[in-house]
């Protein structure tokens, strides 16, 4: 069976499904906030011309979902599979944001657990990738039960830390 990077999925709360060129307004409107970015790596990230950039990326990697949140349609956030390695059984997510309205665990918690059941029914391990002054995503990832187990360049060349999560993880160790 072959690695679905741009499934549609939907749970209590959200519904993922694939990044299209038509979800840039919305989308943007979501990660307009600048203190979404201030951890990250590109902090001026939600100056629209850096987050176009962004965006055309995260299309073209074929692996990129918008979050939606399904009591009012809106579009909250973005996450993306990548590196799916067939022998290892691993993928990466990453590239997550949300808007700050849908901070504080729930959303991330369901969105992490949709996913993590998605890439389950293909790998035995999921990694993600978070920078080391990332402190608010690295906090959000241990939540969910994933291990810090190193640090390797991310897909642009910085240093990031790794987080591990497998398969035989319980569902609770993910906040279920």
């Amino acid at each position: 069976m072959s690695f679905d990077a741009q499934p549609t999925l939907r749970g209590e709360l959200l519904e993922v499904r694939p990044l299209t060129r038509d979800d840039f307004g919305a989308l943007y409107e979501a990660a307009s906030d600048p203190l979404i970015w201030e951890q990250h790596p590109e902090p001026d990230r939600y100056r629209e011309a850096v987050f176009r950039r962004y965006f055309d990326e995260q299309l073209e990697s074929g692996g990129a979902v918008v979050v939606i949140q399904r009591e009012t349609g809106a579009i909250v956030g973005m996450s993306r599979f990548h590196g799916y390695d067939e022998q290892r059984g691993e993928v990466e997510i990453g590239w997550t944001f949300l808007a700050r309205s849908h901070w504080g665990g729930t959303y991330n918690r369901e969105l992490k657990d949709l996913m993590l059941a998605h890439a389950f029914r293909f790998v035995r391990n999921v990694v993600f990738l978070i920078g080391p002054d990332n402190i608010r995503s690295q906090r959000a990832i241990e939540k969910i039960g994933a291990v810090r187990s190193g640090s390797r360049p991310d897909a642009y060349g910085r240093e990031s830390f790794v987080y591990r999560i497998d398969a035989s993880t319980p569902v609770s160790g993910r906040g279920t």
